[in-house]
């Protein structure tokens, strides 16, 4: 299969990765988020039943920790943080379908059924290891870089306890043909690289609990052994399928999880191994299939470093949001950046992206052509063969772009097209067209509008409320307000 989703029309299911609740959310978390409600709407745009969850990670020793250093419970905190979390699903304007958080009892029903599944590959033995509390996961000395976390910059603390372990090392040649075969697909393919290399390096069996004392007695206990709880990545990763209903078995699992074959998980680099790896292993001692796709996104930068809450470099979601407004917040994250590379930060390129391709871009053109329409009464009813070539040739890039996962390249394509919009009302002058052959200028603007609307369309994934706006202004034919003012 091409390095892509299906385009055919079934149940698709598209899911971030879950936020860990141990601090609010910062601008990092957006963009993963906005990367996979810009993929949810399209393939729902081509009349698929998509299924859209994100939701958050509460059952981590990080927030046991931040609990003790506010000196509250930890449900309290992690209930706070988490509310700020769900905030981002309106805020961001998030299509989601779920929300899940690993503190509610269909989730811990489905891990510990999870667990219970797995269980002819756990056993319990003492263990000596280096663990980052921030990664919630231990590193071999060869992992640390100068003796640091190479995620989080600080040095690993040492833990030695008796706990129950994951027998890995036995899929290790299952999981190589899986991902040598594309079973599973990772996009990109130096991602899928990484996780054959780690494979061929030879995987050990991991450590899948802690001590209920070591962990504050916060988490979901081992079944059977209530001196024991899971460790967070064991309870996590089961809330892809926890949200569709393991627990239960229910219809929704069955038809969106072991029977389709569209499941996409959109995730950050830093925890692609727990999704390639851990993740596939765990659903195969289960007996359940296999997600589809893996989609690895890069991070957000700031002055060229890794925006995190542990080193505190963050940006505000929601002042960014208040002070910018959501469709050019999603816009700019889209545009801006490769969809699999880091990309750096700054408000001074998003007000200049704001201004070139919102105002001065999209803004502008859907003025202009609305003005002139509503003077003559043009109606979107048809192009030109010069508009045709143009908007096909469009439609096929932004359709290969889309199901590549390279939304950024989509967005080219379709400023493209404005740029041939506004070269063509330079070449045709239709405001001189108005005043001297009202029918040629109708003529123009109806393929200006019709062509506008192509554009809408296209972009109702990306920036949904200002499509929805510009719609019902050429529904009306009338410019009623102003979509991008310049800042």
């Amino acid at each position: 299969m091409a390095n892509k989703l299906n385009n055919k029309k079934g149940k698709y299911f598209v899911s971030t990765a879950i936020d860990y609740v141990n601090s609010i959310p910062h601008l990092g978390h957006t963009l993963e988020k906005v990367q996979a409600d810009v993929i949810a709407r399209y393939y729902r745009s081509l009349g698929n039943d998509v299924f859209f969850m994100t939701g958050t990670d509460e059952n981590s020793l990080k927030s046991v920790q931040g609990a003790e250093k506010e000196g509250i419970k930890v449900k309290d905190f992690v209930d706070r943080n988490a509310q700020e979390f769900y905030k981002l699903q309106s805020v961001l304007n998030l299509s989601t379908d779920d929300f899940i958080r690993t503190t509610e009892q269909y989730h811990i029903k489905g891990a510990e059924k999870l667990w219970r599944a797995c269980k002819g590959d756990i056993y319990k033995k003492k263990y000596q290891g280096l663990y980052c509390v921030g990664c919630e996961e231990f590193y071999k000395e060869d992992e640390l870089i100068d003796g640091l976390c190479p995620e989080h910059k600080k040095r690993p603390e040492l833990v030695e306890e008796e706990n129950y372990f994951f027998k890995l090392s036995k899929y290790q040649n299952q999981l190589k043909e899986i991902y040598e075969k594309d079973i599973i697909k990772i996009i990109p393919e130096t991602r899928k690289n990484e996780v054959l290399s780690f494979i061929n390096s030879g995987l050990k069996d991991f450590c899948i609990s802690r001590s209920s004392e070591r962990g504050r007695g916060w988490g979901i206990p081992v079944p059977g052994d209530s001196s024991q709880i899971m460790w967070t990545w064991f309870d996590a990763l089961s809330n892809y399928i926890n949200a569709l209903g393991y627990a239960e078995n229910s219809k929704e699992f069955q038809e969106r999880w072991q029977e389709s074959n569209d499941k996409l998980h959109i995730i950050g680099k830093g925890i692609l191994r727990f999704h390639a790896i851990y993740w596939p292993a765990m659903l195969l001692s289960a007996g359940l299939s296999l997600p589809n796709t893996i989609f690895v996104h890069g991070y957000l930068t700031l002055e060229g470093q890794k925006m995190s809450k542990s080193l505190g470099n963050v940006v505000d979601p929601f002042e960014l949001v208040s002070k910018y407004k959501t469709d050019p917040v999603r816009y700019f994250l889209l545009r801006e950046f490769s969809s699999t590379g880091d990309g750096d930060f700054s408000i001074k390129r998003l007000e200049e992206r704001y201004n070139a391709d919102l105002a001065n871009g999209l803004g502008n053109l859907v003025s202009r052509v609305l003005t002139l329409s509503e003077k003559v009464n043009a109606e979107p009813k048809n192009s030109n063969k010069d508009f045709d070539k143009k908007i096909k040739e469009t439609q096929e890039n932004y359709k290969k772009a889309m199901e590549n996962i390279k939304p950024n390249e989509a967005l080219e394509s379709v400023w493209r097209l404005i740029s041939f919009c506004d070269e063509y009302i330079e070449k045709t002058k239709p405001w001189e067209l108005v005043k001297n052959d009202e029918d040629k200028a109708r003529d123009v603007l109806s393929s200006l509008l019709f062509t506008v609307k192509e554009i809408t369309g296209l972009l109702e994934p990306f920036i949904p409320e200002t499509s929805e706006k510009i719609l019902k202004q050429i529904k009306k034919n009338k410019k009623t307000e102003s979509l991008f003012p310049r800042i």
